[in-house]
């Protein structure tokens, strides 16, 4: 393992925050906007947790957010409904350069979203 993060926040902040465009592309990719965004009621749980699993990357990797942007980090959904971690620019070739996979749990009740990253070599 090469290292552990962990993080959580209240929906309704980053419901707020999701009004300003500013935040919006600083911390999501287009793809997670769609998936969000695709029926009229946006899914501001799921967004919490995304944006929380980006800061658990950070937190796993050592380093804080440096070096890469949070929206060259997705977080997207397979098949089964289950979150799968995609890196681009900077912190694609951070990932590459230290030979790491990841892995992540998310989980949202009520007012707050929690997610838990997972680094292996």
């Amino acid at each position: 393992m090469y290292g552990i993060g962990i993080d959580m926040t209240s929906v309704s902040r980053i419901e707020k925050s999701m009004s300003k465009e500013n935040f919006r592309e600083f911390v999501f990719t287009q793809k997670e906007l769609e998936m969000f965004f695709e029926t009229e009621k946006p899914k501001y749980k799921s967004l919490a947790a995304n944006f929380r699993a980006k800061e658990a990357f950070a937190k796993a990797l050592g380093t804080g957010v440096r070096g890469f942007n949070l929206n060259e980090i997705e977080i997207l959904r397979d098949g089964m409904g289950a979150p799968c971690m995609n890196f681009y620019g900077r912190a694609e070739r951070i990932m590459r350069q230290k030979g790491l996979k990841a892995f992540v749990s998310l989980t949202h009740e009520g007012d707050a979203a929690r997610a838990f990253v997972v680094l292996s070599e």
